[in-house]
């Protein structure tokens, strides 16, 4: 390694490990230190940014929310729906609590074991959603509006097996209202 006056090395801005940037060192010059504690600060701050992208699932443990659930795809007319499934207890009671947003065209399929008058209410859920309660063949029994945080309770007319949460408004911009079926064989009995 090069030195530079005295025993302080004077490869500025070389990084040392880069294998594991966490753990990266600058070397710099007396010069330069000013330069080279801006450089590691700004390194830092960009490596802080990136860890909840390169491990979601580690962000949303941490935050409370659920990691992503297996997922099936709807049909609603000319839409396509990628849905996460919460299919047991712990899933439907977590649902998207704490999560920050949804992708595009995303949302979460509940499916119950007996057909009830399940409601659902908005604690801890930190985006704005609107519900879809389906009948077994897929058909919409009704349509929910549910505000973030709220304990209002969202109920469907009848009792029903499923239901489908959507980012508020999805239903309402794509004009699927009440009675529009959703398609998807494997789930709803009636179109088999």
């Amino acid at each position: 390694m090069p030195h530079c006056r005295g025993a302080r090395p004077c490869a500025v801005g070389t990084v040392q490990n880069h294998q594991d940037m966490d753990q990266a060192i600058v070397l710099t010059t007396p010069r330069s230190s000013r330069l080279a504690r801006a450089a590691a600060g700004a390194l830092a701050f960009a490596l802080a940014l990136a860890a909840p992208i390169a491990s979601p699932q580690v962000t949303a443990q941490a935050s409370g929310a659920q990691p992503a659930l297996p997922t099936t795809t709807l049909q609603a007319g000319i839409h396509l729906i990628t849905a996460e499934v919460a299919a047991d207890g712990a899933s439907r009671t977590t649902g998207l609590m704490f999560r920050e947003s949804l992708a595009p065209n995303h949302g979460m399929l509940f499916v119950f074991q007996e057909k009830a008058r399940h409601c659902f209410w908005m604690r801890n859920t930190l985006i704005p959603l609107s519900i879809a309660f389906l009948d077994d063949d897929g058909s919409i029994v009704n349509i929910e509006d549910m505000a973030p945080r709220s304990e209002a309770s969202h109920c469907p007319q009848r009792e029903v097996k499923f239901a489908l949460e959507m980012e508020q408004g999805w239903f309402a911009k794509r004009g699927i209202d009440d009675g529009a079926k959703l398609v998807n064989a494997r789930l709803f009995t009636g179109q088999r």
